[in-house]
């Protein structure tokens, strides 16, 4: 793996923890809005919302330098339309990332030819 592929899958990961925490707050902010004279729904969409758009440019950029197939890609971005999604991929792209590197140094010593 070249360094420009897992620094898009290093920023995927990095983003893709805070995006699922952001969505949790603001179905919480939600829920308070209709329930009491709390209303932070419109602070926390907007941070959702960047969140969010960060988190599809970074997941277009990995699916472009990793070529992951579309079964790959579409688990990818549904995750993070899910309200716990985000944490299950940014623990797929972490494991990803040390098979890689693991995979790479088996490369390096000689005990892999692939």
């Amino acid at each position: 793996m070249d360094f420009k592929t897992a620094s898009a899958l290093h920023r995927l990961r990095l983003v893709s923890a805070p995006e699922a925490v952001s969505f949790l707050l603001l179905l919480v902010c939600s829920v308070l809005k209709r329930t009491t004279e709390f209303n932070a729904v419109p602070v926390m969409g907007a941070i959702h919302g960047v969140l969010f758009i960060l988190y599809v440019v970074f997941w277009l950029d990995a699916w472009n330098r990793t070529k992951w197939d579309i079964k790959t890609a579409a688990l990818y971005f549904v995750l993070s339309v899910l309200p716990f999604g985000g944490f299950f991929a940014e623990r797929k792209l972490k494991r990803a990332a040390e098979d890689a590197v693991i995979a790479a140094r088996a490369r390096r010593e000689g005990k892999v030819s692939a």
